[in-house]
């Protein structure tokens, strides 16, 4: 029992859990949003009302028996996801990218290095001695 507590308290599966419960959190603001603000927008632009949900069509074979096809939860599901993709990217992704740029340093330049002679280990150019065998390093000439 302890070896699971031990688990559950790992700081990477506390993480992850506040991850998932903050996504959860994020991804019902970001359906919101577009179904109530984009999806509406869109049905202006096009002329359609927004809502395909309920569309549907009936196939009839030659027995007489019919079947209905609920195509409009798929066009609305995938208009959902076009316009919550394009939500997330241009309001969270471009913004945050824009910033992570802006605040972008330089990574440090590398110190020159030399080998050991006696046990070839890159070292710093200026040691004195080897920091694995700790022979003492000859002044180049």
């Amino acid at each position: 029992m302890s070896g699971f507590k031990k688990f559950l308290l790992r700081g990477n599966v506390v993480d992850l859990a506040v991850a998932v419960v903050i996504g959860a959190a994020f991804s019902a603001i970001v359906t919101s949003f577009v179904g109530a603000f984009i999806t509406p927008l869109v049905g202006l632009a096009t002329g359609a009302v927004g809502d395909f949900s309920k569309d549907t069509f009936k196939v009839t074979n030659i027995n007489g028996k019919s079947v209905l096809f609920p195509y409009g939860q798929f066009v609305q599901a995938t208009l959902s996801f076009v316009l919550i993709a394009a939500v997330v990217y241009f309001l969270v992704l471009k913004p945050v990218q824009h910033l992570m740029d802006r605040y972008k340093t330089e990574p440090e330049a590398e110190a020159p290095v030399k080998e050991c002679p006696e046990c070839l280990s890159k070292i710093p150019q200026a040691a004195a001695r080897c920091a694995f065998c700790t022979v003492e390093q000859l002044e180049p000439v």
